[in-house]
């Protein structure tokens, strides 16, 4: 993959492949961090590099881009299958949430005058996951970091960051879940007393392959009598932005 494609350091995610037509704007990680408190610009100068003024200039000399990669999943092995060939890459909303409450004697506070924020993100949690199982494939939701604090055995914790990574083939499925999943967030929340902030920081729209290119790529798994199957892929990857950028590609 190229640079910070997952966005897994710094809130931004396709920097390198969104520089290749031009779709990457510098002011959108002039001021950026990550968890450590570097910046972005700083990184990129610790590698030797510096910000561009502005947008670079978009390549014209990219045809197609053919973007090899593991499943990172389970579906091809749980069938005995070798070959995915993409056919759609999922669009994904990531968030970054923070609750604020009390923090408290753990051991002198009764628990009906708790502001507990872990309380609050537990049934946020909870909640929501039991939703996306409901809805059913291909939605998924990931609350992947949680950080309380003051993180202590023996206090209730007043504020708790935490990250949602949600997922769906389907732009309006997409977003009508996410939307409904903020306004569950702000009732709990209005419920027990805790304010919230609510960051919606990647918002990225499903992105079809090319037609042509799967097709090609479907022939050829035939002619070699590949094991394969037509999938979407639930991560996303540069090759959606050279979609975006170009108007070709294949996974």
């Amino acid at each position: 993959s190229m640079a910070e494609e997952e966005g897994s350091r710094f809130p931004y995610v396709f920097w390198g492949s969104k520089n290749i037509f031009g779709l990457a704007n510098p002011e959108e990680v002039r001021h950026i961090q990550d968890a450590k408190g570097t910046g972005f610009v700083d990184a990129m100068q610790a590698c030797g590099f510096t910000l561009p003024a502005a947008p670079l200039a978009a390549r014209t000399d990219i045809r197609a881009f053919v973007e090899l990669h593991i499943e990172q999943g389970c579906v091809l092995e749980s069938n005995g299958q070798s070959i995915g060939v993409v056919n759609a890459i999922v669009g994904q909303r990531r968030y970054t949430v923070t609750l604020n409450g009390e923090s408290n004697h753990a051991g002198t506070t009764p628990m009906g005058y708790r502001r507990d924020t872990v309380h609050a993100f537990s049934r946020i949690c909870s909640q929501s996951i039991e939703k996306a199982k409901q809805h059913g494939d291909p939605l998924v939701l990931t609350f992947g970091k949680v950080e309380p604090q003051p993180n202590t055995v023996n206090v209730v914790p007043g504020k708790t960051t935490f990250t949602i990574d949600c997922r769906h083939t389907d732009a309006a499925v997409l977003r009508e879940f996410t939307e409904q999943l903020e306004n569950d967030m702000r009732a709990i929340c209005d419920e027990m007393d805790i304010s919230i902030d609510i960051d919606l920081w990647m918002d990225e729209a499903p992105v079809p392959m090319n037609a042509e290119l799967v097709a090609a790529l479907t022939r050829l798994c035939e002619t070699e009598q590949l094991n394969y199957r037509i999938m979407h892929s639930g991560a996303g990857h540069d090759a959606q932005i050279f979609v975006s950028g170009a108007g070709h590609d294949a996974q």
